[in-house]
């Protein structure tokens, strides 16, 4: 059986490019870059080219780029290093539909003293600029809303929620990790205070991230060890994984345009052919403001569970918002705030393209979903 992978939104396969980069670092040049010898040099010189590139990327300073573990960290960091640099509990924003690894943070603020306002989205999971103006109070200290949605794939204003929390000198910080790679971001035009991503999510390595610090933005680590990053970001790092997310961010940064325009073929076709398969279906999130690559459908009158196991029963991988739990349907959070009718949001798949996606393996999909989805659907009594 030919596999076909169309959840390129939880994660992408390393780019052979990525792994040549990185071999070296893994066996011949291993040494720890706090040395000062030969070994440690190699090491240190590969970090600093591997910052430059993405840098460049970004529009930043390498100066400005902090390594990470990967895209929770880089947000944890941007959270939680951040509140100790205020005398006393302050208020911050965020919203409903974020990934939890600014939502949990969050929390664990609220537990210490911060109050935090979560902004409701709208019905395809955008937040407002107004809706992020209307929370702002005088003791407001940080705005943090995603860049784009990884369930939906919307993408939120966030230039404008920039240039407002810039006028209103409040720090602002965005989850890149979706939209990174595959929308433009240029930090120079961009007036962010905080931007965190992930290298698995561009055919990097997994475990690896960064998080871009403006100069002059002021953080406390949450690490605590050596000297690394600056005193921001303490551990031995990850030569060989800052290594591949440079070259990875090097990579997608040339085929970016091309690419984009690739996927939204891709989805737009796919789209179009699912709707005369299943006339019901429905899609989730914001029809224009949408990344090129996500697709979030639903089926009413089938689960979404069922659903994605009877496709991965026939070698196609996909994802969906909710979890089976013991024997009832848990809505995600993101499907909860926009507020979905619970027979669309237990019917939600999400299908995700990417570097590797084909026309054939598109049409091999529509193929099998076509087969499923003439079965006669059940009902979903569960109260839950």
């Amino acid at each position: 059986m030919n596999r076909i992978y169309l959840d390129y939104s939880a994660t992408t396969p390393l780019a052979p490019e990525v792994l040549e980069a990185m071999q070296p670092f893994l066996t011949e040049y291993f040494g720890n870059a706090s040395s000062i010898h030969g070994f440690g040099r190699e090491a240190k010189v590969a970090i600093e080219a591997a910052r430059e590139k993405l840098a460049v990327a970004l529009g930043a300073e390498p100066q400005e780029i902090v390594f990470t573990s990967g895209g929770t960290e880089a947000s944890n960091i941007a959270i939680l290093g951040l509140a100790p640099t205020f005398s006393e509990p302050r208020h911050l924003v965020t919203s409903r539909v974020e990934h939890p690894c600014v939502l949990n943070p969050c929390r664990e603020l609220e537990k210490s003293g911060w109050q935090v306002t979560y902004v409701e989205p709208d019905a395809t999971g955008m937040i407002s600029v107004n809706a992020v103006a209307a929370a702002l109070r005088p003791d407001t200290a940080l705005i943090s809303i995603m860049f784009a949605n990884n369930e939906v794939g919307t993408i939120n204003p966030i230039a404008e929620i920039a240039r407002l929390a810039a006028e209103r000198k409040i720090l602002f910080h965005t989850d890149a990790v979706q939209a990174f790679g595959k929308l433009p971001i240029d930090v120079r035009q961009l007036p962010v205070s905080l931007l965190s991503l992930s290298g698995h999510k561009i055919y990097g390595p997994k475990g690896m991230g960064a998080l871009f610090v403006r100069r002059g933005v002021k953080l406390q680590p949450i690490l605590f060890g050596g000297h690394q990053e600056r005193e921001r970001r303490a551990g031995t790092e990850n030569v060989a994984g800052i290594v591949g997310l440079g070259k990875a961010a090097e990579l997608i940064l040339g085929q970016r345009v091309a690419e984009t325009a690739r996927l939204q073929r891709l989805a737009n076709d796919f789209w179009k052919h699912v709707q005369e398969i299943f006339p019901q279906a429905t899609l989730n999130g914001n029809p224009a403001a949408r990344l090129p690559s996500v697709l979030n459908l639903s089926f009413p009158g089938f689960e979404s569970t069922a659903l994605l196991m009877s496709l991965d029963l026939q070698g196609i991988a996909v994802s969906n918002g909710s979890a089976c739990s013991a024997g009832s349907v848990e809505i995600s959070h993101v499907l909860r705030a926009m507020k979905l009718p619970r027979e669309r949001a237990v019917s939600a798949l999400r299908f995700s393209f990417g570097k590797y996606t084909t026309p054939a393996e598109v049409e091999t999909t529509l193929q099998a979903l076509a087969k499923i989805l003439q079965r006669s659907p059940r009902p979903n009594n569960s109260t839950n």
